[in-house]
């Protein structure tokens, strides 16, 4: 019974393509969603600054025109961003390429006031103050820099030049009153600054979390074989390295054993690859039940694994491998089909001086070799004698000489 090979569709393509411009949509919208809202906390402040300078015009201390003025002017620059928000055009780029822009025209916007309207420019300033600080959650550090500069060149030639210097009115209670608001107003708008940055960090300090449990996650997967959750070749492989490296430094015996399924393609073909995965799957399992917590254990190719045993002489692997190939072999494989059965082979083989990896693997492999010209269901030992002391209640080992 074979598996047909899976046939391609030009509709896998284009689901992918699909859900990839779809992840991009949905980017663009949560950060058109953001600027709209960003944009609506600016038009809100200016309605804040517009309602305090309309107290100071009906009390006659500036015309009643400065507050109409100062909401047209603030409200048409973020009117204007926003039609370009809504047109697509500023969703092209990153949100920080925009920040310069709209810090110059709402820079020009609060100095040009406080130049013409100084008997109320600390009002202007606190406002300046806040926009430094929403900016600085949105510029780049270069951006940062560049702000400031204009900020201060903008600032330094209102104090200098300016002919009536900027003043908040506090000659009645009235006045020391609406300054109190004005002073609130500006606090108020610096500690939701603040508690916004509070949430930007705690949502990057989340999402950091969660790429690393994905990273994490990844780093896993590509560690280990996908269908028996044993390590995969690459990583047998570089463990096998380490292990090797750490057994010459510490001058301690290591030993392998490569593992084969008897006759595995036969179950493939009698009882079909679902079963035979179920098979590898339950193998596996098994293995890692019964091996030590400083065993290693991989998917060496097919229905082939490698079993590291560090700290292992080869008598001691011996024991280990055939109480495996019992363990394995008295399994009720008929529970997955009736007449299933399902035997190991393995050669084992102990690091010997100066033997490099590729040279301890071939000797594994001839010894598997040879337990499965014997007839497999059985252990093959390359190059040792073994205490037959410790295994005289078990089948006899094959030695060779690999």
């Amino acid at each position: 019974m074979g598996v047909s090979a899976p046939i391609y569709s030009p509709l896998q393509e284009d689901n992918s393509l699909g859900e990839q411009d779809s992840r991009e949509w949905s980017i663009r919208v949560r950060l058109a969603r953001q600027r709209r809202t960003m944009l609506d906390l600016t038009a809100l402040s200016y309605l804040v600054d517009s309602g305090l300078l309309l107290i100071y015009g009906l009390a006659g201390m500036i015309p009643l025109t400065a507050g109409f003025g100062f909401a047209a002017c603030g409200l048409t620059a973020v009117a204007g961003y926003r039609v370009l928000l809504g047109a697509g055009i500023c969703t092209r780029w990153p949100e920080h390429v925009w920040v310069i822009p709209q810090i110059i025209i709402h820079s020009a916007v609060l100095v040009a006031f406080a130049w013409v309207y100084p008997e109320v420019g600390f009002l202007f300033m606190c406002s300046l103050f806040v926009m430094c600080s929403f900016a600085a959650l949105r510029a780049t550090l270069r951006e940062a820099i560049t702000d400031w500069c204009l900020i201060a060149l903008a600032v330094g030639a209102l104090l200098m030049f300016g002919d009536r210097p900027l003043s908040l009115p506090q000659g009645t209670s009235f006045e020391r009153f609406i300054a109190v608001v004005v002073l609130i107003a500006a606090f108020g708008r610096s500690l939701y600054l603040g508690t916004l940055s509070a949430a930007l960090r705690d949502k990057l300090y989340r999402r950091s979390v969660e790429l690393k449990q994905a990273y994490d996650k990844i780093e896993e997967l590509a560690e280990l074989d996908e269908l028996t959750g044993a390590l995969n070749r690459r990583s047998i492989m570089r463990t096998l390295d380490d292990q090797l490296d750490s057994a010459r430094r510490g001058g301690e015996p290591l030993s392998i054993a490569l593992i084969d399924l008897d006759w595995f393609k036969r179950i493939n073909d009698v009882f079909g690859h679902p079963t035979g995965d179920e098979v590898l799957k339950t193998f596996a399992i098994s293995i890692f039940a019964n091996i030590r917590t400083a065993d290693r254990f991989g998917r060496y190719g097919g229905e082939e694994f490698l079993l590291i045993l560090p700290q292992t002489a080869q008598p001691d692997a011996a024991f280990i491998l055939e109480r495996l190939r019992m363990i394995v072999g008295d399994l009720d494989w008929s529970a997955f089909s009736d007449g299933m059965q399902v035997t190991l082979s393995a050669g084992i083989a102990t690091l010997e001086s100066g033997e490099t990896p590729d040279a301890l693997l071939a000797r594994a492999d001839a010894a598997l070799y040879q337990a499965k010209e014997l007839g497999r269901n059985r252990i093959a030992l390359a190059n040792a004698d073994v205490d037959i002391g410790r295994t005289d209640c078990l089948p006899p080992y094959i030695r060779i000489d690999a």
